[in-house]
């Protein structure tokens, strides 16, 4: 580490840059508590989420099981072409603790059948519905995902700001403070037992 010349100027300075590495740890470290709070949270969600469109697509799949089976794969494949695809979102934006993150927004539409009815069975209509009713939960499952990742390499480089502060500038200019200091106490010394011989002298 380079030497900084003892003097009063650069004591202040020292002490003030140490304050200011303190304080920055001190905000990131806050700011990365929240990120990982939010991000806990935000798995929570996404565990439950995908837990339900387990669930979900299970009980679809064993109805388009259902519909294969009675109706046939050609007549399935036909009436699926018939079904519109789900565009009924907007991506946008929002800031969480300075980190862009993605927000789908979506109104939940009715089905709106585009087959003749007479051609499917329940089993049909129920696969089409839980597809429909998944694909909402599919929306909201992105939007945490990209979100928990977002955060997490947000978290990455608070940590890592963080430990720069907290390993080397924080040790650094305590260091340099605590030099000046001795060195400026010692030369208070020298100058005070300077000036005590000078005035014994001047007495004798």
């Amino acid at each position: 580490m380079n030497k900084v010349a003892p003097t009063k100027a650069n004591l202040m300075k020292s002490k003030s840059m140490l304050s200011f590495s303190k304080k920055g740890y001190d905000l990131l470290d806050r700011k990365r508590n929240v990120l990982i709070r939010e991000v806990m949270s935000l798995v929570s969600r996404a565990e439950n989420i995908q837990t339900q469109i387990a669930e979900i697509f299970d009980e679809a799949y064993k109805s388009l099981q259902y519909t294969n089976i009675i109706l046939g794969t050609n007549v399935v494949k036909e009436l699926s072409n018939s079904v519109s695809k789900g565009e009924d979102y907007d991506v946008l934006l929002q800031s969480v603790m300075g980190v862009e993150i993605p927000k789908i927004k979506y109104e939940k539409q009715a089905i709106q059948p585009s087959y003749g009815l007479f051609r499917t069975n329940a089993t049909f209509d129920n696969a089409l519905t839980k597809f429909h009713e998944v694909k909402y939960l599919i929306y909201e499952l992105a939007e945490i995902e990209t979100a928990v990742y977002k955060l997490a390499m947000e978290i990455k480089k608070t940590q890592k700001r963080a430990n720069g502060l907290d390993k080397i500038q924080i040790p650094k200019y305590t260091e340099i403070v605590k030099d000046i200091e001795n060195a400026l106490e010692e030369k208070e010394r020298e100058d005070f037992f300077r000036l005590k011989k000078v005035k014994s002298k001047t007495r004798g």
